[in-house]
């Protein structure tokens, strides 16, 4: 680790010498791309030379705590050397996070879709709760929110509820929540007082531009219809609703949200565009999987990630064993408690995976 970090200083003042040469100056797409890189070491180099500063610190210290013959002195050294061995300690794991490299999908936004699974009405329910946790996360974190295909349950919640969040960071964060969520509860129609197990999926996706995704219009068969449902009187009024179906692979989405049929089209070409990148990137994924498995686990969509007890008051994360009693603030919206922790253990199989 400590080469690596030695080798990236260099890089680091390399780029400084470089940028304060006068002919560089007079080149601006030079210029911006050496500063760019130098901003990307900057955080990592500034870490490092602290560690080395509490390193240069314990050594000091230790040698007054050896060589004092002053009580006091040598207990305030003491002292010092376990704040700087815990400093030290904090400043590894941090070097060690930053030099796994980053997943580039991070960046971007997330398309998020939520359906009902196991558990009739009461699973549609819970697919509402699901996404009113994650509409208040979203608002906690300053993200935009939109919602690109919804399927109303007639008692309430979603059969199927699509939508995209856009923020800095919002995939790499909402990531985590692919997966089946179970919950445990007594329904409101149940005069027993039993609890009932539904269960609902969650599928996140990056959004991905045009250019990382080609897709050929004759592989495409776009079905236009009237829309049915929720939306008020248009809704029935007009050829508004889009079926785009990708023929090749047979994914199928529809759109019946907006008056515009060309609004639908574009938002369900938004949708397809990210689940054939989401396809292709599985594809890769597998090849992969033989050399490590990350904490997200296989990406089997029939995975249950999550379990949310409500007589408990509980929330249960399968895939850390990491148990909660906080149920009502994480369906509030603080999802972070168990997103910085699914991420640690994520970063920590990276870390090991790239050590081997």
């Amino acid at each position: 680790m400590i080469n690596r970090l030695k080798n990236l200083e260099g890089r680091f003042e390399e780029l400084a010498r470089q940028m304060a040469d006068p002919a560089t100056a007079g080149d601006p797409e030079k210029y911006t791309a050496l500063a760019k890189e130098y901003a990307e070491l900057e955080e990592i180099v500034h870490t490092f030379r602290e560690y080395r500063g509490v390193l240069q610190q314990l050594e000091e210290t230790r040698e007054i705590l050896k060589e004092s013959p002053d009580p006091d002195m040598r207990e305030l050294a003491r002292e010092e050397v376990e704040a700087l061995e815990s400093r030290k300690e904090q400043l590894e794991k941090t070097l060690q996070r930053m030099l796994i490299p980053p997943d580039p999908r991070d960046a971007k936004n997330a398309i998020v879709e939520i359906r009902a699974g196991t558990g009739g009405d009461e699973a549609a329910i819970f697919a509402g709760d699901l996404f009113k946790m994650y509409s208040k996360y979203c608002e906690e974190r300053g993200w935009k929110m939109e919602i690109l295909s919804a399927s109303p349950s007639e008692r309430g919640g979603f059969k199927e509820i699509i939508f995209l969040v856009s923020g800095k960071g919002a995939y790499g964060r909402l990531k985590f929540e692919s997966g089946v969520h179970r919950v445990q509860r007594v329904p409101e129609t149940e005069t027993q007082g039993r609890i009932h197990t539904s269960a609902a999926s969650v599928v996140v996706l990056p959004e991905v531009e045009d250019l990382e995704v080609e897709i050929d219009p004759n592989d495409l068969r776009i079905d236009v219809y009237r829309a049915s449902g929720h939306g008020g009187q248009h809704v029935n009024t007009t050829d508004s609703a889009v079926r785009i179906t990708h023929i090749p692979t047979g994914i199928v989405v529809t759109c019946q949200d907006e008056r515009s049929q060309l609004k639908n089209k574009a938002k369900a070409m938004k949708v397809l565009k990210a689940r054939l990148y989401d396809l292709e990137q599985q594809k890769r994924q597998a090849e992969l999987s033989s050399r490590r498995r990350s904490i997200i686990g296989s990406g089997d969509r029939s995975e249950k990630i999550r379990t949310y007890n409500f007589p408990q008051g509980r929330v249960t994360d399968h895939r850390i064993n990491l148990t909660l009693y906080r149920l009502d603030e994480i369906l509030e919206g603080s999802l972070d408690m168990l997103i910085d922790e699914i991420q640690l253990a994520e970063q920590s199989e990276r870390l090991k995976a790239n050590q081997g």
